[in-house]
């Protein structure tokens, strides 16, 4: 079965995300890349490659040319706008367009016009001063999710590298605020969906997820902290009896070596920190963001926009090729 090509959003257009799917396309043959489209502005990328001394040539196209298209030239959807921003100097006036970057690709992959969104990193402040309604990437993608097929989707973040994957339960809150966001529902939700995409999309039959404590030690139970047997033991004991392989909680320090990772297939952490540092430390240049919950696939590079490193060539594209490949390997699972 043939597969549709990946839809590449531009990203913030001053950050590195553009100049790394100049350079991915250029790396197409030794990485073995899938066929991919970008959605941005075709001349931005043009003067972007001059710049930076890449000989990509750049073919506008619609999604059903470009697998054809894609061995001799990088296929670009435009957008109808023009990209005014330079490297390292994001321009307000782009939000339209980062905006339209992302909605005209989910949209592509909703209709099955494209097998997965690569979403580049954005920037939230030029996007927020520009009226931007939504917290973040993910979350305007669960809006878009649920504008196109009338169903709420409860989007959940995983980092995702070969060798561990980790999802925080609550996300991008103070640290104080963790212990009242953290609920028995919102444990058992997200080990739900954590679950059901492990075995729908990553093709593992019985997926084995370990729940790390919120405390030192998981609490010494109750010396250190309450919220471990109080909130998280009956969750797992919630999933369990839903016929989900749950376990823990387990004391965080000791659940990342080795030889703990083999004997699970997800870690479930309590607060972004907790899921975010072990794997960085593993994978910082290869791990993926990959968006569970969601009606279609969506991956993006786990890094940010870099404005200080913008246009000189010196970003890395290992973790987007990553995200290319995990998206490619998804989709293909999915058909």
């Amino acid at each position: 079965m043939t597969m549709n090509p990946l839809a590449v959003t531009m990203g913030e257009p001053a950050g590195i995300g553009p100049e790394l799917v100049l350079q991915a396309w250029l790396q197409r043959i030794p990485r073995d890349l899938p066929p991919f489209f970008v959605l941005a502005d075709p001349d931005h990328l043009a003067h972007l490659a001059e710049r930076l001394g890449h000989a990509v040539p750049i073919v506008v196209t619609e999604p059903g040319r470009a697998a054809e298209m894609f061995p001799l030239a990088l296929p670009v959807l435009p957008l109808d706008m023009a990209v005014l921003a330079e490297p390292g100097k994001p321009n307000v006036a782009d939000a339209p367009a980062v905006i339209e970057s992302i909605r005209a690709a989910t949209t592509l992959v909703l209709e099955g016009r494209a097998s997965a969104v690569v979403t580049s990193p954005i920037s939230k402040a030029p996007l927020l001063r520009a009226g931007f309604q939504h917290p973040g990437h993910t979350e305007f993608l669960g809006a878009l999710a649920e504008q196109h097929t009338g169903t709420a989707a409860r989007p959940v973040m995983m980092l995702w590298t070969e060798n561990l994957a980790v999802v925080p339960v609550t996300v991008h809150i103070p640290l104080s605020h963790v212990p009242a966001a953290l609920t028995r529902d919102l444990i058992v939700e997200t080990g739900r969906i954590v679950a059901h995409d492990l075995v729908t999309r990553f093709g593992i039959p019985h997926p084995r997820l370990a729940l790390a404590g919120l405390n030192p030690h998981a609490g010494e139970e109750g010396a250190l902290g309450g919220e471990d047997a109080a909130v998280i033991a009956p969750a797992i004991a919630d999933l369990k009896a839903e016929g989900i392989d749950a376990s823990g909680p387990w004391p965080a320090d000791t659940l990342f070596h080795e030889t703990a990772r083999a004997r699970y297939d997800a870690v479930l952490a309590m607060y972004h920190d907790q899921a975010l540092i072990p794997i960085k430390t593993i994978a910082f240049d290869r791990a993926v963001n990959v968006t569970l919950g969601l009606p279609f696939i969506r991956t993006s590079p786990d890094h940010g926009t870099a404005f200080d490193i913008a246009g000189t060539g010196k970003a890395d594209t290992s973790s987007l090729v990553a995200a290319i490949k995990l998206a490619a390997r998804l989709a293909e699972h999915a058909a």
